[in-house]
């Protein structure tokens, strides 16, 4: 039985990862953190000492993922997306949260200064959003609203029946 690919995508700090394994979970599919993997797998090409974090090797990346990605079934969890091919995905949610949530949240990780700054400004100007839009097809890419237990429930609800009825149409 065939099942999709989806994309979380957003600022750090909006709840990917949290949402990714309850879907998971729930779902039965497979959960990725290209965050994680990429550690794992130590796919980077430098450092960035101004954000001070590696810099991801997307080619590597891309490489690690096309199988699994072809298999169908899978959740990608990245802040990034626009370097993802189109075809893997059916349907691509950027997570949105309000400022004063986001700063309460990046800060509890850490964050500070101009990584803190920036991040912030990355959701005010809706760049992952945008940079969805232009990466996949507008009919996939949806936002969520990602502040409380509340929208979390609800989102889990809403990509819950979505992945059920894409299994309908597909299968």
């Amino acid at each position: 039985m065939r099942r999709p690919n989806l994309l979380l995508t957003g600022t750090p700090g909006v709840g990917k990862t949290t949402l990714g394994k309850e879907l998971a979970s729930r779902s039965g599919m497979t959960y990725i953190n290209v965050g994680d993997m990429a550690k794992e797998g130590e796919l980077y090409e430098g450092f960035d000492e101004e954000y001070d974090c590696p810099i991801l090797d997307e080619d590597r990346v891309i490489d690690e993922l096309e199988d699994k990605m072809s298999e169908g079934g899978v959740i990608i969890d990245y802040h990034g997306c626009d370097f993802f091919p189109e075809r893997w995905f059916d349907i691509v949610f950027v997570l949105r949260t309000e400022n004063s949530f986001l700063y309460d949240r990046l800060e509890s990780r850490g964050y500070k200064g101009k990584k803190l700054q920036d991040n912030i400004q990355c959701e005010i100007f809706q760049t992952l959003y945008e940079e969805a839009m232009s990466s996949y097809r507008e009919e996939i890419v949806h936002q969520l609203p990602s502040n409380t237990p509340e929208d979390l429930e609800r989102n889990l609800d809403q990509i819950m029946q979505w992945i059920e009825q894409w299994m309908k149409d597909n299968n």
